[in-house]
This record gives structure tokens, sequence and C-alpha cells, in this order.
């Protein structure tokens, strides 16, 4: 083997079937690099290009599986760059791909104005408990707040099912709570299928550092991106010829990006085929608090109390994930969670959950916040409110723009049906699309590609995260676009009908012009 440790980075690996051979080459300038390949052909040497640092560095350092070159997170960097202010920077690019929910703090400042106590850390007989609370806790979290988090859980859901707090794993985080499912359920090189759309973050959440894969589960506008048998099945079939274990699927439901919640008949699908399969599934369902019009949301743990598959081996490969990010708008809080019927699976992610512990400061005035069940019914009712007003401010918006959204009944976001505006209908032309709405129109979203979609065309875009008044600038700014890009179409038709009709006129025999020039001559006779 020989390592070349001049930039920039290249690798080139031959077979070698004789003797290893292993040289090193100093930093010195190379010449008769064309020589050194040709040497290293007739010697069937491996030839790496490289950096000195690198060989001091893991693999997991060097390589670039974490998906931070997506689209999806290069929009946040522009953005970062010239972020919208209405008085510093009126000009500058506006938030729309961050899946925030704003819409609702007054809510929850208005009670801690009310409640003074457990922000100050103290009991309502004024009592203070910071030492208490600054002390050790070992990972298995305060009990007040697992048991008011799962009764959360249970309202959001209608209590039509209820959650037992032992089977309750708190993860710093949704991220945290989909990466330690994925240790727990998964080896290195084993995959997941997710249906397509999909979060862009997974790519990082469950691959990165877990080793796993992720294959597709290809769903079609043409049924509104529903999951179905074929989909399924043709996905299995895929990783099997990629000779690839599945370990299980894992859906978001609400879905992230579409902004619909899973049908009955879509959750059947999924408890028979990962009974079929005898694999895991993982419901996501960290939006199930954000469902604002019909149909109301259905987790997968109420169709197992439905089909009496509780306490049965399937409700055991059946494991939810949940935080607070979302539906209480506190993503800064990093509170998340993993709900699991498996013991073994409760057990080692909780051992996990050492590496990202939600602090006791934030469990005692969580637990606080969400036992006020007068508080949580007002904010559930009060937040739904908000977001289907804010969705129908966007969804009007870009229809005055002759845009139309997938229709949609949850989440912070609306999936948004651009491919009457690319230039072809290619990705190439959503990303050079995707461009254009980022610097000339100055909004930050997030192109279908990131999100894996099959189809070009399609982009996330968010309401939540602004305030209304920013929100009505952005519409305008996508109204102006579409405005000029009318124009320059209408314009471009009207050259090309010029054009066509100049060469046809050029093409024209003599007699044509003498007959046309006759008839002119006879019609004003007649008149």
């Amino acid at each position: 083997m020989i390592i070349l440790d001049q930039p920039p980075p290249l690798y080139i690996f031959l077979p070698t079937h004789q003797h290893n051979h292993s040289f090193f080459i100093s930093s010195k300038p190379l010449s008769g690099l064309a020589n050194l390949l040709l040497l290293s052909l007739s010697l069937n040497l491996c030839i790496i290009f490289t950096n000195p640092q690198e060989i001091m560095l893991s693999a997991k350092v060097t390589c670039n599986s974490h998906g931070q070159d997506s689209s999806y997170f290069l929009g946040w960097e522009e953005y970062e760059k010239n972020p919208y202010d209405e008085v510093k920077n009126p000009n500058g690019i506006i938030q729309m791909g961050l899946a925030e929910n704003q819409l609702s703090f007054d809510l929850l400042e208005s009670w801690l104005e009310n409640n003074p106590q457990p922000a100050a850390f103290k009991k309502h007989n004024d009592q203070s408990i910071f030492k208490e609370l600054a002390l050790f806790q070992d990972y298995h979290g305060l009990p007040a707040f697992k048991n008011a988090l799962v009764n959360f859980m249970s309202e959001i859901r209608g209590n039509t099912v209820s959650f037992d707090p032992n089977s309750l794993v708190l993860t710093a985080g949704a991220t945290s709570a989909n990466e330690t499912l994925m240790f727990c359920l998964a080896n290195p090189g084993d995959a997941f299928l997710l249906p397509t759309p999909y979060y862009p973050g997974f790519d990082r959440d469950l691959k990165w550092r877990t080793g796993a894969e992720i294959v597709p589960i290809h769903c079609s506008s043409i049924n509104g991106f529903r999951i179905t048998k074929s989909a399924l099945e043709e996905s299995y079939k895929q990783a099997e010829k990629q000779n690839l274990k599945v370990k299980g699927v894992l859906v978001t439901n609400p879905s992230n990006p579409l902004g619909t919640s899973l049908s009955l008949h879509e959750l059947d699908l999924l408890v028979n085929f990962i009974s079929l399969k005898n694999i895991h599934l993982i419901s996501d369902e960290i939006y199930s608090g954000t469902v604002f019009s019909s149909p109301c949301f259905t987790s997968i743990m109420e169709v197992l109390k439905n089909r009496n598959l509780m306490n049965t081996e399937i409700s055991k490969r059946v494991h939810i994930v949940y935080s607070l990010s979302k539906d209480l708008g506190l993503p800064g809080f990093r509170i998340g969670a993993i709900y699991s019927n498996d013991e073994l699976v409760v057990s080692a992610a909780t051992k996990m959950s050492s590496f990202g512990l939600v602090s006791s400061q934030t469990q005692y005035l969580l637990s606080e916040i969400l036992s006020d069940k007068k508080f949580t019914k007002t904010y559930l009712s009060e937040n739904r409110r908000r977001l289907k007003e804010r969705h129908e401010m966007m969804v009007k918006g870009l229809q005055k723009c002759g845009i139309r959204c997938l229709q949609s009944n949850a989440g912070l976001f609306c999936w948004v049906d651009m491919r009457d505006l690319l230039s072809s209908n290619t990705f190439e032309g959503e990303i050079e699309l995707w461009k254009k709405i980022v610097y000339e129109v100055g909004l930050n979203i997030s192109p279908g590609s990131s999100c894996h979609c099959s189809e070009p065309g399609w982009f996330r875009v968010c309401f939540a995260n602004m305030s209304e008044e920013t929100l009505v600038l952005a519409m305008q700014r996508v109204k102006s676009f579409v405005d000029s890009m009318v124009k320059k179409s209408i314009q471009s038709l009207h050259q090309q009908l010029l054009s066509r009709n100049s060469r046809r006129s050029k093409s024209l025999p003599k007699w044509v012009f003498e007959l046309s020039f006759h008839q002119r001559e006879v019609a004003a006779d007649e008149r």
C-alpha cells in the first residue's frame, strides 16, 4: 500500500493478488504522478491520497455520512448568513425551513407568570428544592415527570389508550430517541424501511453513528403519498436485493413533511406487514398534538388495543417516539421519550439514555406544567385552533399565486406543489427553482429531494415559526416571483411566435406575396 499525504484526498483501490507491498512517501512535492500510478498497476498496489491529520482520526470523523451537505441543511446555512429582520434586515431571507411551533408561547408564559414557584425551583409552600434538583439523579428520570408525561400523551389521544410510565425512557429530544432505538433494534448494516418523503434529519439520526441503512418505501402523489401494500413489499424486495437484513419500518404519524395523519387502513397495513415479516415498527408521533382538523389522530397503540394485540409478541415489536418539541413548542428543552412494551428494549434504552439525559430542573418544571389539567386542556385546544388558522392562511396565500398544497390536517408545514414552476421535470430543475427561491425571493424552504421524494417539484414550507406579518410578507414575495415568471414566460412565448412567423414568411414563395398584394388592391377598389 502507498500512502500519499498530498491533498486533495483521492482513493484508488487495486486488488492485491500476490505479496502485500507497503510504502510510505513523505509530504515532499511529488513528481511523475502518472509514472507512480503505472507502477502501482504493475505491482497491484493500493494508493491512498490523504491528509496526515486524518491518519490520527477515526473513520467516523473523516467520513461524510452525516448528511450535512443536504439542501435541507444548506438552506439553513444561507438563512444564517442573511436572516430576515423586520427592522435591521427587511430584505433578508425568511426562515420557512424550520418546523418550530411559536404560535402559543404566550399561553406558556402566562402559566409561568401565574405559577412562579416551579420556575424558581420552589414547592407551592415556597420551600426551595434547588439542592434536591441540583444533586445527582439517575437515568430513570423523575417519577412525577414520567407520570405527567404519559398522562399528557393519553390526553392528546383522547384518553383512548393509556401508557405505563415504567415502559417510558426519557431522552434528550426525539433525535436521541430515534437513534437509541436504532442501537437497540439494528446492527450495523441492518435496514429500516421508511415511506417517502421523509424528514431529512433521519439520514443523520438513524444512520450516522449506528451504521444502520435506510431503504425507501416509495409513495406517490397519485394517492396523496399514502402507504400501500405493494409499496411495502417492493421496498422489502429492494432491501433483499441489496443483501440488507430488514429489521423494521419507521413512520412519522402525523407525517413530516406531508402534514397528514396516517389512516386506519395504513396503520392496519403496517401491523399486518411487521407481523408477516417478523420485524419491528417505530411510530414517531411527535406531531400527534398538532392535528387541527379531521381526520383525527389515531395512535399505533390504539390500533393494537382495538385488535386485541396488547401484551402479545407483536406489541413487543411496536415502539413509539414522542417529544414536547412540536406539541408544546419546546425544542430547546430537549425532552424526548421512547415508549416500548419490550422490557429488554426499555432496559437497554434506559442505560443508553445516560449519554443524553434530560436535566432534573427541566423535568421538575415540566411536571408541574403538565400536571395542571386545566392548562393542558386549554393549551391543546387553543394551539390546534391557531395552527388551523395559520395553515389556512398559508394555503390561501399560495392559492392566490396559483400554487396548490397537498390536503393536510396536521403539522407545522405544508407540502407544496411547485411542479408547474420547474424549468424541467427533473430534480436538477427542482434545485434550480429552490436556489431562485432562496437567493432571489429570500425564502428558505426545503426541496422535496432533500426529503427523498420520488417526484421533483414538491417543497416543504413551514408556517408556525414566524409572526403573521412575516408570513404575509413571505406570500407577497412568492406572488411577485410567480408573476415575474409568468411575465417572462409570456414574453418568451411571444418571441418564439414572432420568430416562427418570421421564418415562415421568409420560406413562402414569391407568388404568395404577389397574390396577397393583389387581394389588398381588389379589396381597396371594392371599398
